[in-house]
């Protein structure tokens, strides 16, 4: 049966429809725009989004297992709602959702209160789901590099609690073993939930180290200022996504994202290798500076 992949053009979902390529599986993505989806040989596109109820009834047409990947916007819950009643109401029971590391814990950062919510939809409505919660992106430190690299500051306030930070292509690898496994599964599976993290809990200050040591110059730490973070990011996006972003840094400053024993050791046996780790993502950024 066909898998039906959203989010298929972003960082994640790109590498989710490789992952389940390679491994021999019918695939289906869901994309707004069809003509420009650049998508594997064999991969079908289904034009439309997460509130168009026609496009996902016709996506879901011959599908068996969802993965469901919806971005943080202002109707994130809604697009959610939509999709998983939508898809009970096509006869799929299977499901692989992306969530956030502690979804249930951070209930006053938006985007982590909506996942929690799916979470409990997932559970309350009988899917067979693994639920996944990624830490936090290692790839969202694209989005600093140049404030790195050319102002001598790892800007992002990530507290001296720790955070395990995760490489997208280990998230989208683990959905894809996931997938196949609950769609290949003769019965319904229970409701699973992976944390996602990277082989390293790593400070502020401990980045910043690591990218004096590649760079072989000092890079010193921003501090622990989520206000001053929101007030930058403020800059060059929507107000409420910079606000939103300072509420999950405030998170990190007094929580951190810290893996639950066994976390990076189960990675490790799912994936049948090691995790990607911050040092070798951070090498590769300064190879091609």
């Amino acid at each position: 049966m066909t898998i039906l992949v959203t989010g298929a053009t972003g960082r994640v979902g790109r590498h989710v429809v490789e992952q389940l390529v390679k491994r021999g599986a019918k695939v289906r993505v869901l994309t707004r725009a069809s003509s420009k989806a650049s998508v594997p040989a064999g991969v079908e596109v289904a034009k439309g989004d997460l509130l168009d109820i026609d496009a996902l009834r016709a996506a879901f047409n011959g599908v068996r297992t969802l993965f469901l990947l919806n971005a943080v916007t202002g109707d994130e819950f809604t697009q959610a709602i939509i999709t998983l009643n939508v898809a009970r109401e096509a006869g799929i029971e299977r499901v692989v959702y992306q969530s956030v590391f502690d979804a249930d814990g951070a209930v006053n950062v938006p985007h982590f209160a909506v996942k929690s919510g799916a979470e409990r939809m997932l559970a309350k409505m009988g899917f067979s789901a693994t639920i996944l919660r990624p830490s936090y992106f290692i790839d969202n430190e694209l989005m600093i590099k140049d404030v790195i690299l050319d102002h001598g500051v790892y800007p992002m306030p990530i507290g001296s609690k720790g955070v395990a930070m995760v490489d997208a292509r280990d998230i989208a690898e683990v959905a894809a073993i996931e997938l196949i496994r609950r769609d290949r599964a003769p019965g319904k599976l229970p409701v699973e939930t992976i944390n996602l993290v990277g082989p390293d809990t790593l400070t502020g200050p401990q980045v910043a180290q690591i990218w004096s040591e590649i760079l072989g110059r000092p890079i010193a730490y921003g501090g622990d200022d989520p206000s001053g973070f929101e007030k930058n990011m403020a800059t060059f996006m929507p107000k409420w996504t910079a606000y939103e972003m300072r509420l999950m840094a405030e998170r990190y400053v007094t929580d951190g994202m810290i893996p639950e024993a066994g976390d990076v050791d189960r990675l490790t046996r799912i994936l049948g290798r090691p995790l990607h780790t911050y040092r070798d993502f951070a090498a590769e950024i300064a190879r091609a500076a």
